[in-house]
């Protein structure tokens, strides 16, 4: 009976206020909120990797970035980096590296912030649609059958353990060119 009532009030609020808000707030404050939130962690991301980077100054990891061959391989991060970032926001986890690597290599801020914009905007786009919409479904599902919320976590975490245990089986067979 107390899942009954419970559902009908979440379903009552998201009547009352729609799918894709947070507590009441309209979905262009959220939008914007999410924005804001991942340029922040991105910019904190980058500038972290060009800090690491100028500490690295003198080691032997900096003169192999030094290199002719080496050089060769940045200026083509440099060139086709930008694309690499935007479209890592279209995954979870790799945005990270990604935005560490860019500051890292010390891709160009210009070309990096127009990147890391439309990256943004893709990002909080896809969070404040279909992840609202998939916090909302599993709390429903949470409400109504609890244990079909565990099995389906269950299911997804195996799925994940399953592919990348794959992918790191191929990735050990296969080998590796040198520069």
């Amino acid at each position: 009976m107390t899942n009954a009532l419970t559902l009908a009030a979440a379903t009552d609020d998201a009547a009352r206020h729609g799918v894709f808000t947070l507590n009441g707030f309209p979905f262009w404050a959220v939008y914007a909120a999410a924005f804001c939130l991942v340029m922040a962690r991105a910019q904190a991301t980058y500038w972290l990797g060009r800090g690491v980077a100028r500490g690295l100054g003198g080691s032997r990891v900096a003169s192999v970035l030094e290199g002719p061959r080496a050089v060769v391989v940045v200026g083509r991060i440099h060139r086709w980096g930008p694309p690499a970032v935007t479209l890592s926001f279209l995954t979870v986890g790799v945005q990270t590296v990604v935005n560490l690597c860019a500051g890292y290599l010390r891709m160009p801020f210009g070309r990096y912030l127009v990147a890391l914009f439309f990256g943004c905007l893709i990002w909080a786009a896809v969070w404040t649609t279909v992840g609202t919409a998939a916090v909302y479904a599993a709390i429903w599902l949470f409400l109504l059958h609890p244990a079909a919320l565990a099995a389906a976590l269950v299911l997804v975490a195996g799925g994940a353990w399953w592919w990348l245990r794959r992918r790191r089986d191929r990735l050990a067979t296969t080998t590796v060119e040198p520069l």
